[in-house]
């Protein structure tokens, strides 16, 4: 019987395993985002993202907020990196976002049933296959903490408030430096980072998954180079320049300034300095 038992689910795997080769190399998975989800698939992506962000939220204890530091920084910073893609009350989300799969969620009620918890870790980490990014490089934790504070305020706000809300920070920015992180340069950090500054959209980078095509030259083997962007002799020092300030450096080159901070820049090099 376990013999059985056993060939019937090697068969059976073998089969699934075929069946989504199949799929795959055939091209037979429709990835359009004008066809949407099934509502089992649908189902079963919120529910195991609820889950998954309920078990890594547990234990944060939200500290004491401000009102009106929630009010004011917090719903500047909504309006400068939340509103375009989950709309408030009485505000659609621009076009944009209505053509994602899957839909950006509406925040309007979510915090009756997301713990405040929940609603930073959220934004703090973002959401994988989803388009919602982590803002955790990018803005301070006091700012990530007002904007979740804000979030879960969305409940209380009429449409004609919100809108006169969202109305005063018209094209205000939300920017604030992550407090640095105390010690040496940290090289595992900077591979997170060079995640978070989307270089992989660029450049393949040894460890970190990436897509294809890239417009830049490969990363693999940069600790061996003798020259940066062929101008600058490489050092840790000049590197962290390049990161931040390229076409500063070179104004003909195609890579773009991404913003990144000094502590940050020092992090990355740190670990570009690995790749032999």
């Amino acid at each position: 019987m376990v013999k059985v038992v056993l060939l019937t689910t090697t068969v059976l795997a073998l089969i699934a395993a075929l069946a989504a080769t199949a799929i795959v190399v055939g091209g037979l998975y429709d990835v359009a985002a004008t066809t949407r989800h099934t509502q089992p698939v649908f189902s079963l992506m919120h529910y195991a993202m609820r889950r998954a962000v309920s078990v890594r939220a547990r234990g944060i204890e939200p500290p004491p907020l401000d009102e009106r530091v929630v009010r004011e920084r917090g719903a500047l910073c909504y309006r400068a990196k939340c509103l375009q893609c989950h709309g408030g009350p009485g505000v659609a989300r621009d076009e944009l976002a209505r053509g994602m799969q899957p839909l950006p969620t509406s925040l309007v009620d979510a915090a009756r049933d997301t713990p405040l918890a929940e609603l930073y870790w959220v934004t703090r980490h973002g959401i994988r296959m989803s388009g919602m990014p982590g803002w955790q490089a990018h803005l301070s934790d006091a700012d990530i903490w007002a904007l979740a504070g804000f979030v879960s305020t969305l409940p209380r706000w009429t449409p004609a408030e919100f809108q006169a809300q969202m109305k005063r920070f018209d094209g205000a920015l939300c920017r604030s430096e992550p407090a640095p992180t105390p010690g040496p340069p940290d090289a595992r950090r900077g591979r997170e980072l060079i995640n978070q500054y989307a270089c992989t959209a660029c450049h393949t980078v040894p460890g970190v998954a990436s897509t294809k095509p890239q417009v830049g030259p490969p990363l693999g083997g940069f600790a061996e180079r003798t020259l940066i962007a062929g101008r600058l002799p490489h050092t840790p020092d000049n590197l962290a320049r390049w990161l931040r300030e390229p076409q500063v450096i070179d104004p003909l080159s195609a890579m773009p300034n991404l913003g990144v901070t000094e502590a940050h820049a020092r992090d990355m090099a740190a670990y570009l300095g690995t790749l032999r």
